[in-house]
């Protein structure tokens, strides 16, 4: 009994072919030099093994010994020039390798079959039960990939992907709670619109600190995906003219979503300009206006004025805002400048008894 350039003869047992294929034709890992399986004891009637010819490859020159229970007329194999079909240093299963189903594809079988469980025997058990609480945890549990999977398509924007995250873990548990098994939809097509509609809002309500109208912000998508277009057709970045064709909209409304899809946070204006050195945009605004010093003051006198007679009203008006004298004023309404004077200090101590501020 022999086995030579890899072949073995059906007189072995399974065991002894396990072993022999497992200690002579397993490839050498890491350089290693391949085991040497203990040779077994010869048995006086095993007949000598018969010498390899020249031709052989090294790797079979030493033929593998018989087991003592081979019987003596057990044929040997051909000659060495008759072709084997595998090599003896590689084995059969290596050069024909079996294709395995994909691991991400098998997982998410087995959590769709999972989900389905979970979801018949919440259905069973009364909301606010310790069981009812269980099964709903696994169901959370379960599904948390999904999540995740909605989550990374906000990778780009600027903020940690761990809030990110428990945002949409929160749609995913409004998800649970409003699924209805009956209906005949998998759960995932149920609760990935839920789970990036709370990712969008989340964007929305609470990291823009500057707030632009919905429309601007929809249509900042609209123009960003054409920017991407062009800059694919062109090999350049596109201008304001061409993606305002594109989208058929003024240029003036591209840059208003440029703007808009740029205000995420506000600036103080007393913060210094980054790179550049320059002092801060409200040294650079202009000078300060002294009109606005006045501004509650002529609020206040605009108040006060229609609490007047019409004729005090008038003589105020002829007096400070068209800058005429007493004299022009008394010629004017026809009454003497005395009484115009008198006029005028009655006027002035009813504007101060009214003004709150003074009192």
């Amino acid at each position: 009994m022999t086995a030579f350039d890899g072949e073995l003869t059906d007189v072995w047992t399974d065991e002894e072919v396990a072993l022999t294929v497992s200690a002579s034709t397993a490839p050498p890992q890491d350089g290693a030099p391949a085991p040497i399986p203990d040779r077994p004891q010869e048995s006086a009637t095993t007949p000598a093994p018969s010498p390899p010819s020249a031709s052989a490859p090294a790797s079979a020159s030493a033929p593998a010994p018989a087991p003592a229970s081979a019987p003596a007329s057990t044929p040997t194999p051909a000659s060495a020039s008759t072709p084997t079909p595998a090599s003896a240093s590689t084995p059969a299963s290596a050069s024909t390798p079996t294709p395995a189903p994909s691991a991400q594809k098998r997982r998410g079988a087995d959590t769709r079959a999972l989900t389905q469980v979970l979801f018949a025997q919440l259905k069973e058990l009364e909301p606010g039960t310790p069981e009812h609480h269980r099964v709903r945890g696994a169901l959370i549990e379960a599904n948390l990939p999904l999540v995740r999977y909605a989550a990374a398509r906000f990778r780009s924007r600027n903020e940690p992907m761990e809030d990110v995250v428990q945002v949409g873990t929160i749609g995913l548990i409004n998800a649970i709670d409003r699924f209805d098994p009956d209906r005949g939809v998998q759960f995932p097509t149920f609760a990935m619109p839920t789970v990036v509609g709370e990712i969008k809002r989340y964007f929305r309500d609470n990291v823009r600190t500057v707030h632009v109208p919905r429309r601007l912000h929809e249509l900042w998508v609209q123009v960003n995906s054409a920017t991407e277009d062009l800059t694919t057709t062109y090999g350049r970045s596109p201008t304001t003219a061409e993606i305002a064709e594109r989208l058929r909209i003024t240029e003036e409304e591209v840059v208003s979503c440029i703007e808009a899809g740029r205000s995420y946070h506000a600036t103080s204006l007393e913060a210094a300009q980054e790179g550049d050195g320059l002092p801060g945009l409200l040294d650079r605004l202009g000078y300060e206006d002294p009109a606005l010093d006045g501004v509650e003051h002529r609020d206040l006198v605009r108040h006060l004025l229609v609490q007047l007679p019409e004729r005090e009203q008038r003589i105020l008006l002829l007096r400070y805002y068209s800058n005429l004298t007493q004299s022009q004023i008394s010629a004017e309404l026809g009454v003497s400048q005395m009484h115009v004077s008198r006029l005028l200090a009655r006027s002035f101590a009813r504007l101060r008894s009214a003004n709150r501020i003074d009192a």
